[in-house]
């Protein structure tokens, strides 16, 4: 019998490292997609040109893994973890990672001042609000 392995989920918010070009922001997803794709990782990356806001889903060990390797990338700065737990089921099952940028400079902004359900539901509008 194959057991799958119990979903988790992290939402975070960082800010892109002073001393990097906004082109490392291309690099970055560029990546994150063929490694998330390996981990059965999905999600979502908000970029607001100074901040970034992501939803990180999949197998709980492979999502704190890359939290991890997130919270070490000199590329961001100030990663703070805004939610994390079990999930019941997948949000973005048809992306390894969705990219998006917003129109709102201050959405990210105020993200960082809230943390679990009301994060997540400052989330959950803004992806509405997305064309993916």
């Amino acid at each position: 019998m194959n057991v799958s392995p119990v979903l988790y989920e992290v939402l975070y918010v960082s800010t892109l490292a002073p001393d990097q070009p906004l082109s490392v922001v291309a690099e970055i997803a560029g990546r994150a997609r063929h490694v998330n794709a390996e981990l059965d990782v999905t999600g979502l990356l908000i970029f607001d040109g100074q901040r970034f806001c992501q939803q990180l889903e999949g197998p709980q060990k492979a999502v704190l893994k890359l939290i991890e390797r997130i919270r070490n990338d000199p590329r961001h700065v100030n990663v703070e973890v805004l939610h994390h737990g079990p999930l019941a089921g997948r949000r973005f099952h048809q992306f390894s990672l969705a990219f998006s940028t917003v129109e709102d400079v201050d959405a990210l902004a105020r993200m960082e001042h809230l943390d679990g359900d009301a994060a997540l539901a400052a989330f959950e509008a803004m992806r509405g609000e997305l064309v993916l």
